[in-house]
């Protein structure tokens, strides 16, 4: 098994998953869903990683899974109702410490995947950091009509489900080429000309469609 100064932390974590899974398998058939009971255990797996000394010269599986153990024996203290993380909210001010350093000394609005990487951990973490804190979210779309950023707050969990199911079902009913232009836009972070060249089209027109497209999910999620 690796030690933590073997390889970056996101590859680290992502190798020994293992002790996650093995801790969160001794919990099971105990009135707690396992997924639960793995969110606690990877909680636990991650914060072992950040206080572990390899100058203990312990093997790293031997100091994480007694903290592993005691992340989930925490949720049944808990009620099962899995706690955000000091890891968790550890990264997510990290992250929002970055981006204001960014935008005050006049840089550009850093991606998720840029942030990521300044705080040393993978984007899927990054974000589930941010909304585990309940963190507001910045959507930024740089296109030629200049910067639009759209501020959400993150809902509880299950609102969020729901509302990112209503969403899909919204987007589903779109026509193929308006979810295209969904896609590029909002998940690609692609300039309008960039996708008016894509489907072969103006600017002017995606610009049309894209504000009609806005309007038509609004309608659907109503």
């Amino acid at each position: 098994m690796t030690q933590p100064t073997d390889c970056k932390r996101e590859e680290f974590i992502e190798n020994n998953i293992g002790l996650a899974h093995s801790c969160a398998n001794r919990f099971k058939g105990r009135g707690i869903e396992y997924d639960d009971l793995f969110q606690a255990a990877c909680f636990g797996l991650v914060k072992a990683y950040d206080a572990f000394d390899a100058d203990r010269g312990v093997m790293f599986s031997t100091y994480a899974v007694p903290v592993i153990l005691g992340e989930v024996k925490q949720l049944f203290r808990d009620g099962g109702t899995v706690k955000v993380s000091r890891a968790l909210k550890d990264i997510a001010r990290k992250a929002n410490a970055e981006r204001e350093r960014i935008i005050s000394s006049g840089g550009e609005e850093p991606s998720v995947t840029e942030l990521a990487q300044m705080v040393g951990c993978g984007v899927e973490m990054l974000t589930e950091a941010i909304c585990a804190a309940r963190a507001p979210i910045s959507l930024t779309v740089s296109d030629d009509e200049g910067v639009r950023e759209l501020e959400i707050s993150v809902m509880a969990e299950d609102e969020r489900v729901a509302e990112l199911l209503s969403l899909k079902d919204a987007v589903e009913k779109l026509e193929e080429t308006e979810k295209t232009i969904l896609f590029e836009r909002y998940l690609k972070n692609s300039t309008q000309s960039r996708t008016a060249s894509l489907l072969n089209t103006t600017q002017v027109q995606i610009s049309r469609k894209e504000k009609r497209i806005i309007e038509k999910l609004k309608v659907l999620l109503k």
